[in-house]
């Protein structure tokens, strides 16, 4: 993996990518970020969790047309871009609009405690081809997607006030994507989030009884049974799980539990690679079109300890609604945060598998 680190005119980090040598030009211009950023946590009291406000990510770019896109290289100075000409494969920078930021200072006074919203947020921008998507890339980008992920999970740590890192992708405008070249971002919390630390607690519940991860051994029953595998390599797999609670979910791991990215060996990666490519060349094969969803990486929290317990995995959150098969979240999802699934997942799973792929 090459890597070249630039900085932007408004001193905002920019990482280039590539599997060979880089080669870029300086643009004319780049776009620099609003003043002003400055996000707050409030906590909520009843839920026990913290709440970020950015108000200034109102004015983010919206839906642009193809000739002002943020995210192509940049050519013309009239309509800067974030992104210089040249020979590379992907790109990391500051995301213009951040709701978290090292620069946070002096939360507002509230009726709750409030702390600023340090951190990091990231964007990764996935191909220069602003019609390209992540199942398409060729399976050496992917592995070096899952490289870039390592890198920037091992900068962030150095950082010392980063205590979990989550990449992630929202695909198509059913999941409020306001920019459709591809591209991912990456948060970087001050703390480790409601949703991973409940896992956090399963896994080390299960392993201080079992002396096992917990989806290691998910994953063992359901390479025994077989009925949800999508995928299955040597180090990998893909499967829709048991427990879904999203018609169409599936969830990537290597098949023997790691930590984190930075712990993938290089043929894990690169199964990995073959697991990811197949799921997402299903979904749009099922969909006969680009296939909306929510793509979360979870590895990990950054606390200088072994975990042992957790697995890196990927889980894929498609939407759903009954007339278009796309799931949307109502009542006792959002009220409760029970989810009620309409459809099974060995259904959906039988799907998805009669969807051939071609590489």
């Amino acid at each position: 993996m090459y890597i070249r680190e630039l900085s932007k005119p408004d001193g905002r980090k920019l990482n280039l990518y590539s599997r060979r040598p880089i080669a870029w030009d300086i643009p004319p211009s780049l776009l620099e970020a609003p003043p002003g950023a400055n996000p707050h946590l409030r906590w909520h009291p009843l839920r026990g969790e913290w709440v970020a406000y950015a108000a200034y990510r109102q004015t983010r770019t919206f839906l642009p047309p193809p000739e002002y896109n943020p995210f192509a290289p940049s050519n013309d100075p009239v309509h800067p871009t974030e992104l210089p000409r040249g020979d590379y494969d992907m790109a990391v920078f500051d995301n213009r609009f951040p709701a978290l930021t090292g620069s946070a200072h002096d939360p507002p006074e509230s009726l709750v405690d409030t702390l600023p919203a340090r951190g990091q947020c990231e964007v990764v921008v996935f191909t220069q081809d602003p019609e390209g998507a992540l199942g398409r890339l060729p399976l050496d980008q992917i592995e070096l997607l899952l490289e870039i992920w390592s890198h920037r999970t091992e900068v962030l740590e150095r950082r010392g006030d980063v205590r979990y890192v989550l990449p992630f992708e929202n695909r198509g405008a059913e999941v409020g994507v306001t920019l459709h070249h591809p591209h991912g971002q990456i948060y970087a919390y001050p703390f480790v989030p409601p949703i991973p630390q409940a896992m956090h607690e399963n896994e080390a519940a299960h392993f201080e009884l079992a002396r096992t991860p917990l989806l290691q051994d998910l994953i063992g029953a359901e390479v025994q049974s077989g009925e949800r595998v999508l995928y299955q390599g040597r180090e990998a797999i893909a499967f829709v799980p048991a427990c879904a609670r999203y018609p169409y979910e599936v969830w990537v791991a290597p098949i023997t539990a790691v930590a984190s990215f930075f712990d993938l060996t290089p043929g894990q990666r690169a199964d990995l690679a073959c697991a990811l490519k197949t799921v997402l060349l299903k979904y749009d094969g099922l969909w006969q079109r680009p296939f909306p969803y929510l793509m979360a990486w979870y590895q990990a929290p950054l606390d200088g300890n072994p975990h042992p317990e957790v697995h890196l995995h990927a889980e894929f959150y498609p939407p759903y609604r009954s007339q278009d098969r796309l799931k949307y979240l109502a009542g006792t999802e959002l009220a409760a945060g029970m989810f009620a699934n309409d459809a099974l997942p060995e259904e959906k799973a039988r799907e998805l598998q009669a969807v051939a792929v071609k590489w």
